[in-house]
């Protein structure tokens, strides 16, 4: 009883059945068909193939949106030599609040040679030239950059393997300090600073004009924590002057940046800069404090970088129209092909059963008793 019921099932079901099916005597095989055949698997393979890599290639949406936080902190890294000792050069951070941000982080102070060895040089150079050429190229190649997971393009600063036999000329000026997310002003200039209830001082009471001098290298300046896919525009740079009383600006603006990727967070800042280089002259009127200024300045407007990825079902539904389509149109072709043959044979039949006749007339009128060899 139970057989039965599944074979009235499976009839059911089976005149239920609203695809029509050939059978296979109607079914007509040709080297065309073959040819055919073989180059739309060929085609729908390579397709199928490009499909999954597109799918897994994911992209990087980039979004604008106001930054609402207000009270974060914000980490500067700074790496800086100086060509002055460091007993002539001072550094120290006042910020829009008049809050004297060297309190809140450690910047240690190196006494060293500004002169680099050969193996610093190298590096150095390559450094600046590979800086120099993401900067330019970053439009074209920054999905690469996001993509590649790096955080650090470059490795820090070889040790010397021979110490000069000169005293230190400069002053290495690196460490981490924690900034307020308002605008201020990071300096170096000459002298050693001093706090007071209304700002600070530095005192250089025991310096000549000729003692100054602000040539400087920037290994390494950059806001928040190391992530993938951000250039720090300063790094590499060097600048070099033999003038004393030369003042160095750097505008700086700072773009906070969310990362969100497939497998980790990170709330980090870029930033753009312009530089300035101008010559203090009391007596031309050309006013200030020789030294190296980073005026920075925080955006308003915050970047969001999320990786996305095409759903799932949208990459199913796009295969399938594709595989299906690539099959219909090649079909279509075959089936244009077989019916130009079929009408190419058709006007070559008549034609040669005419002549055949034509044969067979001129064999009777010529010949009307042929002879028969036996």
């Amino acid at each position: 009883m139970l057989r039965s019921r599944k074979n009235k099932l499976a009839e059911a079901v089976k005149e239920f059945d609203t695809f029509n099916k050939l059978p296979e005597s109607f079914v007509e095989s040709s080297r065309v068909g073959g040819t055919f055949t073989l180059i739309t698997l060929t085609l729908i393979t390579w397709l199928i193939y490009s499909e999954i890599r597109y799918y897994l290639d994911n992209r990087f949406i980039f979004k604008f949106s106001p930054d609402t936080d207000y009270d974060g902190k914000i980490k500067l890294n700074i790496d800086i030599t100086v060509a002055m000792p460091c007993q002539n050069v001072g550094a120290d951070i006042l910020d829009s609040t008049n809050q004297n941000v060297m309190m809140f982080g450690n910047l240690e102070e190196e006494n060293t040679w500004f002169e680099l060895s050969l193996e610093q040089r190298r590096h150095f150079d390559n450094v600046r030239h590979f800086n120099m050429y993401l900067r330019e190229q970053f439009h074209a190649i920054q999905d690469l950059l996001w993509k590649s997971r790096q955080v650090q393009y470059y490795g820090d600063l070889p040790q010397r393997k021979y110490v000069p036999v000169t005293p230190p000329d400069a002053c290495r000026l690196h460490g981490t300090l924690e900034l307020n997310k308002v605008a201020g002003n990071f300096h170096i200039t000459a002298g050693k600073s001093l706090s007071l209830p209304r700002g600070h001082i530095h005192i250089s009471a025991f310096m000549w004009d000729n003692d100054y001098n602000f040539t400087h290298r920037i290994n390494k300046l950059s806001f928040g924590d190391p992530s993938p896919g951000i250039i720090h525009p300063l790094e590499g740079d060097e600048k070099i002057t033999n003038e004393n009383m030369a003042l160095f600006q750097y505008f700086i603006e700072v773009v906070p940046t969310d990362v969100q990727t497939f497998m980790t967070h990170t709330q980090t800042y870029q930033y753009s800069v312009k530089d300035h280089l101008r010559l203090v002259d009391h007596h031309k009127g050309s006013h200030g404090v020789p030294g190296i200024f980073f005026k920075y300045d925080m955006s308003a407007l915050k970047v969001s970088v999320s990786e996305e990825r095409e759903p799932l079902d949208q990459f199913f539904v796009r295969l399938c129209a594709t595989v299906c389509g690539i099959f219909v149109t090649t079909g279509l072709i075959n089936s244009f092909i077989h019916f130009v043959l079929r009408l190419f044979n058709c006007r070559k039949g008549p034609s040669s059963a005419a002549a055949s006749a034509v044969m067979i007339n001129n064999i009777n009128v010529n010949d009307p008793e042929p002879l028969i060899e036996r």
